[in-house]
């Protein structure tokens, strides 16, 4: 079940970090002014996820949240999502309710991501892609469409460049790859700061979880039970997710220099309104490989799988049944 019984909330000391955090970011007034266009409230977009049907698995003595929707039919397209940060699968819960009708599907947390466990030794890339290659492997998954915004990108990419593989597509956006790399000032604090990400893990997971809605979207709002969800997954876990972000410029290096070799087709999405890292980076990565589409989101911050969901789902289906 995607919903819980217990709520975590976000409070004062989490809201007063994140108001800190908006004060500093001289995108907000640009995000503010999107979200007054798009009457932005506090009023949650949807009441409640949609269920999903999560799990707890062992990997390779690795501990990860996974979920899994299966049609009982090998003539099904595969569909592999994995999850953002600072979010959780259960931000996938609209677009998994539309999408389990049509085809098989798979969700993970990234080890050191949101509910799956945490341990020095995942926060890379390389890890990452190693472990893709593992949950594959584990599940027998073949000729897959995999979804991965965010920290998910660098995942897949990593995987497709490291390890043979029959993927059928990707779906990348909103997530590191091209250089050189246009990063607005969080992300930059971020990756090239050890005083500020000291800052982030002092704060903790409710004022990152504040921060990232505040900069991350400009049309959906999330509801309570997705809050909650993001913060008690990422209680304790901001240290280690501060590590992904310190290695992150030399394994961006690695990355770079293989796209061009990637044939793999990939299907590049960036919102508008991009405030974790600049739309350039999307138009850059579409330029470097050789097979892939780009799509500008208009209106959507960084988590455009939220900010225009319906959208997200059709592309999904467009591409994939494009891809067959």
């Amino acid at each position: 079940m995607t919903t819980q019984k217990r709520l975590t909330k976000i409070n004062l000391y989490d809201k007063l970090n994140a108001a800190f955090v908006s004060i500093i970011t001289p995108e907000m007034s640009e995000l503010n002014k999107i979200r007054k266009q798009n009457a932005y409230s506090k009023q949650p977009t949807l009441a409640q996820p949609f269920d999903m049907p999560l799990e707890f698995i062992s990997i390779n003595g690795v501990n990860i949240r996974m979920a899994k929707s299966l049609m009982g039919a090998e003539s099904k397209e595969i569909i592999v999502l994995l999850s953002a940060f600072p979010h959780s699968i259960i931000a996938y819960s609209p677009i998994w309710e539309a999408l389990k009708k049509e085809y098989n599907l798979y969700a993970y947390d990234l080890p050191g991501f949101g509910a799956s466990e945490t341990k020095s030794e995942y926060m890379s890339f390389d890890f990452q892609g190693n472990f893709l290659n593992s949950f594959l492997s584990h599940f027998d998954i073949k000729k897959s469409h995999v979804v991965a915004p965010d920290v998910g990108m660098a995942s897949a990419l990593s995987y497709v460049i490291n390890h043979q593989n029959n993927i059928k597509s990707l779906m990348i956006g909103d997530g590191p790859a091209a250089l050189p790399t246009s990063e607005p000032s969080i992300m930059k604090k971020m990756v090239h700061s050890g005083f500020w990400r000291t800052m982030f893990i002092i704060a903790g997971s409710g004022a990152l979880i504040e921060s990232a809605k505040n900069l991350g979207n400009v049309q959906y709002v999330p509801n309570k039970y997705e809050i909650s969800d993001y913060k008690k997954s990422y209680k304790g876990k901001v240290a280690n997710a501060m590590k992904w972000f310190k290695k992150y410029p030399e394994a961006l290096k690695d990355i770079y220099k293989n796209l061009k070799n990637i044939q793999i087709p990939t299907k590049v999405f960036w919102g508008e309104y991009e405030a974790i890292l600049h739309k350039e980076n999307g138009i850059n990565l579409n330029d470097r490989m050789p097979n892939s589409e780009l799509e500008i989101f208009e209106n959507c911050g960084h988590f455009v799988y939220q900010d225009d969901y319906p959208r997200f789902i059709r592309l999904i289906q467009s591409w994939v049944e494009k891809h067959k």
